[in-house]
């Protein structure tokens, strides 16, 4: 039980990787508040596993991209459970197209659901974690915020920018016991993923030393890592999840 009693936020938990660390926490016997548009899928048995280890899901229905709202549900959160240990910032939208194709407005919502989300949380988190002197700040950034990749300015700029924003806010944060790291994963099997094409697949493939797909509990079990008490001196990196590659 790496963390129980720890009391956690994870943002876009309702599917794929942020579905998958809300299990993980939740077997480690933590109180985590998935912050999302719609509940998971699998609400019932995320509950099961909470009681089994005898933790609490918890689901606040929120818009990551309306600051009003993120703020209103994260105060709310750390009002009623006294504090923040964890704070996981997942949620995430692809609006893929090459440069001279890309409307504006794929532009901007691209860069305030995967960027500005990541601002609003950690803005009223890190008040409450510094208050503390304790926590953990998760960032899931990708591999195309390291490496780039065609057809996805939109998406790579704010990947690489909540790097630049992680680094940052460690630096802000370390003198009081806070941490802040950032996950980069890489081709991940989930919902936005399986929309690729065979031939965009098979292309993906050839460039992965491990040749394989990686699982949405792969980039879990690092972030139960670095949200327990075994990551205590790490802040400020950038950890790929990627089969290598990104090396």
């Amino acid at each position: 039980m790496m963390l129980k009693g720890k009391r956690s936020i994870v943002t876009g938990g309702s599917r794929g990787i942020g579905n998958a660390i809300a299990r993980e926490f939740l077997a480690q016997g933590a109180t985590v508040y998935i912050l999302s548009r719609t509940p998971a899928d699998n609400q019932s048995e995320l509950e099961d596993v909470a009681r089994e280890a005898g933790g609490a899901l918890h689901w606040r229905e929120t818009d990551m991209t309306r600051e009003e709202q993120v703020t209103k549900s994260v105060d709310a959160i750390i009002g009623e459970a006294g504090g923040v240990d964890v704070l996981v910032n997942n949620a995430g939208i692809t609006r893929d197209g090459l440069i001279f194709r890309m409307p504006t407005s794929d532009w901007e919502d691209v860069l305030r659901a995967n960027l500005s989300s990541a601002f609003f949380t950690c803005r009223s988190v890190a008040r409450a974690m510094i208050k503390q002197r304790a926590g953990s700040i998760i960032n899931i950034s990708s591999v195309s915020g390291i490496m780039g990749n065609a057809g996805q300015v939109n998406y790579s700029a704010s990947k690489a920018g909540l790097i630049g924003f992680s680094k940052s806010l460690a630096r802000e944060v370390a003198a009081r016991g806070v941490r802040v790291n950032v996950i980069a994963p890489g081709f991940i099997e989930t919902d936005m993923t399986r929309a690729l094409g065979d031939k965009a697949r098979e292309a993906l493939m050839a460039q992965i030393p491990l040749s394989r797909a990686g699982l949405p509990a792969d980039v879990a079990a690092l972030a139960l890592f670095l949200a327990g008490d075994s990551s205590a001196y790490i802040t400020g990196q950038v950890i790929p999840v990627d089969g290598g590659l990104s090396m």
